[in-house]
């Protein structure tokens, strides 16, 4: 039987269903997957990029409490939650999403095109 992504220490019944629109739907998938790519895949499915949400999902994989992440632990999780974040945001779908909400802004006089 699968467990729940909610079952990792530090994730809330809310994180079964936001991992689940990234196509992870138990805690044993998230582990295959590790923190990084589970994360991307969040990411790509909409999800919303909060640092905190990405370290205490790591620190919670290692059956550590969220607020045990500190110092140059800390530092270093940052530098691969921002390359997760820029490597998101260079998908094409992003990119074509973007694109189109920037089109439709520009349409009705929200923003100027040559501005973007």
């Amino acid at each position: 039987m699968k467990s729940p992504v909610s079952s990792i220490r530090n994730l809330g019944p809310a994180s079964d269903q936001s991992y689940a629109r990234a196509g992870i739907t138990s805690a044993e998938q998230l582990r295959d997957l590790g923190p990084d790519t589970a994360y991307f895949r969040y990411l790509n499915a909409g999800g919303t990029a909060h640092f905190i949400g990405y370290y205490a999902m790591v620190m919670g994989l290692q059956g550590r409490p969220w607020n045990d992440c500190r110092g140059r632990e800390k530092e270093q999780l940052r530098e691969r939650f921002d390359g997760i974040k820029a490597r998101a945001k260079a998908t094409p779908s992003q990119q074509k999403d973007r694109l189109a909400f920037e089109a439709a802004l520009n349409e009705i006089g929200v923003i100027d095109r040559r501005s973007v």
